[in-house]
């Protein structure tokens, strides 16, 4: 049986089936375990025995000091020091978690979004240290600061100051590193916060195209910044729900792209995403039970076409993934790539009425609540008023309450429970590596020529203030050895610091 006239074929426009021809026939997904946690050198070493078990990219994940602008000895990263991910201070620290990393061949993916262009300018400046040259380097930044006023929650300016930046990134990206993917627009995050998956899709490209009104309201062109955008979304539980949810989002954003932005460039249409698998959807209860969660979510996303993935560790929901978990979690993928037969079949559900039908209903909703988004005058107008905000509490609620009243199984948690000792083997980060690495940022600082870092400082506050692109400021002040902590500063002190307002 063919696919209905309005599916097309894999690797031609609307990409419904896939952005390639052949998709994982010619070359499969890459497998990009995300990982970090306490200092730079533990994170490292967790990298290079990832890449020894058959990782093919990098996936960094910081904590939550990193992400929000604070150095180790912030009074408030206190007790959060190298927790939810690797603590970076300053240029010294990036050069120690990339120590013997092939950054010409590595593609490097960063979740990083309010702090973003600093760590970026980080990897960039050990590249220049190394002898590399920037535009050989691939990789992502999240750099997704909308979705973090929706959802996550890890912002530090307001949302028009937010958009500033992003858009300042993508016109130093495309001069200085046109390989790297200049932001990756997540769903990911809306989706642990409780969405549904029409609303997963929808509030995530409603952000693609606020972030494309705003790069072309900055100058630049829809075929220059198109090629350079990234997707990341989440694989649920229910299999034919995803499928069909990664399919209409490409649909979707190939038409908004050539239809609402007159995209000439294929490549703009193109939907490239990284999916990670559910970790909301992890529980500590019957923690084995992941592994196969997390298989049924891998698998929908391979069917729905992802250019990369993550799979979660069993142990998730208990404590940062242990190496052996890890290690579990990489296997997953590799079985289903090498053993399955799935990556044979370029988009094998294509042309079966229910998936189709899934499909159409997820796009017919996802517009719908885009349409609304228009109607406020654009995501940032809608977040301003709460709207995704409210509808994904709204859903997260439902699914809470139905939880609860057992019309939704979660197997080992509402049913089929049982007593179980506690895990044995998680890992913990040690006590004392707060304290170390405030001692190294002391000394970092110590063997620094404070004027020079001072002068770079304030000619980013100065170019902040006015309209001169940050970028270049930002690798300077880094390279003058300048901390994170001091650089988010600077910016506080221009755009200020964004308070949420509380919406009923």
């Amino acid at each position: 049986m063919s696919p209905p006239d309005n599916v097309g074929a894999a690797g031609a426009y609307p990409y419904t089936r896939g952005i390639h021809p052949t998709m994982y026939q010619g070359r499969l997904w890459t497998m990009r375990q995300y990982a970090g946690f306490g200092d730079a050198k533990a994170s490292n070493e967790r990298y290079k025995y990832l890449l020894a078990q058959g990782q093919t990219g990098l996936s960094v994940a910081f904590d939550l000091p990193t992400q929000m602008g604070y150095d180790s000895d912030h009074a408030m990263s206190m007790g959060e020091v190298g927790k939810v991910g690797v603590a970076i201070d300053h240029l010294g620290d990036m050069q120690q978690l990339l120590a013997d990393l092939p950054l010409d061949e590595v593609s490097t993916s960063m979740t990083i979004n309010s702090t973003a262009g600093t760590l970026l300018a980080f990897y960039v400046a050990v590249a220049r240290s190394r002898g590399t040259d920037p535009s050989l380097l691939r990789g992502t930044i999240q750099n997704d600061l909308l979705k973090e006023y929706i959802a996550r929650g890890t912002y530090i300016y307001p949302p028009r100051a937010s958009m500033r930046m992003v858009t300042d990134i993508f016109a130093w990206c495309r001069q200085t590193v046109p390989r790297w993917n200049t932001i990756s627009i997540s769903g990911y995050h809306i989706r642990e916060a409780g969405s549904t998956a029409a609303q997963e899709i929808a509030f995530t490209l409603a952000d693609g195209i606020a972030y494309v009104d705003a790069a072309i309201a900055a100058g630049l062109g829809v075929d220059e910044v198109g090629p350079q955008l990234s997707f990341f979304f989440n694989a649920h539980n229910d299999f034919v729900e995803e499928i069909a949810k990664f399919r209409a989002a490409r649909r979707m954003w190939a038409h908004i792209m050539k239809d609402r932005f007159g995209a000439k460039d294929k490549r703009s249409m193109m939907m490239r995403f990284h999916t990670q698998t559910g970790g909301s959807t992890l529980t500590a209860q019957q923690p084995d039970n992941n592994v196969v969660r997390v298989t049924i979510q891998a698998m929908a996303a391979i069917l729905g076409g992802t250019q990369s993935l993550h799979t979660n560790s069993r142990d998730e929901a208990l404590a940062l993934p242990s190496e052996s978990s890890a290690r579990l979690a990489l296997r997953t993928q590799q079985v289903i790539a090498y053993e399955s037969g799935l990556a044979r079949h370029v988009d094998p559900f294509g042309g079966s009425h229910v998936i189709e039908a899934e499909t159409d209903r997820l796009e017919a909703e996802a517009l719908a609540l885009i349409a609304e988004i228009d109607g406020m005058g654009g995501m940032v107008t809608a977040i301003e008023r709460g709207f995704p905000q409210r509808e994904i509490q709204n859903s997260a609620y439902a699914h809470q309450l139905a939880v609860e009243r057992k019309q939704s199984v979660v197997v080992g948690v509402n049913d089929f429970v049982m007593e179980e000792a506690a895990p044995e083997g998680l890992l913990r980060i040690a006590a004392g590596l707060e304290a170390e690495q405030v001692s190294r940022l002391e000394a970092w600082r110590a063997g620094r020529d404070a004027s020079a870092v001072a002068g770079q400082l304030e000619a980013l506050g100065a170019a902040a203030s006015g309209t001169e692109n940050v970028m270049p400021r930002i690798l300077a002040a880094v390279e003058a050895k300048a901390t994170l902590g001091e650089v988010a500063e600077v910016l506080r002190g221009v755009y200020g610091k964004y308070r949420e307002s509380v919406f009923v």
